[in-house]
């Protein structure tokens, strides 16, 4: 069993569909990771929550916890929220590391792909 976890931790949304390019991104994460455990895990409206999710995790004896946030810009949620409910967790679960990376949105390498993205819809 996996020690290592990788938590995509992404909004959430009323409407179902709006999880599936979460869950696609979830199962090409985990195909390029076998060692590694990938979940998907949402802030509010969709389960699981990430308290929740950590804490299976952590039950299941993972001690090494990356949680990558899925969102274009640090807003409130990962400004404010994220390390809010990181630090719960971290005294919850003493057992556990638990590091949180920047945003997707931040990173060069993601915002280059979504230019590359952008500028080849453009007509010939």
């Amino acid at each position: 069993m996996s020690k290592q976890a990788l938590i995509l931790f992404a909004h959430g949304a009323r409407a179902a569909s709006w999880a599936a390019p979460f869950e696609r991104l979830r199962d090409l994460t985990q195909a390029r990771t076998p060692e590694v455990r990938v979940s998907l895990a949402f802030l509010e409206l969709m389960t699981p929550r990430l308290p929740e999710l950590v804490a299976e995790l952590t039950a299941d004896g993972i001690t090494r916890i990356t949680v990558v946030p899925v969102f274009l810009g640090q807003g409130g949620h990962v400004l404010r929220d994220l390390p809010l409910m990181v630090e719960q967790l971290r005294l919850d679960h003493p057992q556990a590391t638990i590091n949180v990376v920047e945003a997707a949105g931040e990173n060069a390498a993601v915002l280059n792909a979504l230019s590359d993205y952008c500028v080849s819809s453009l007509p010939a």
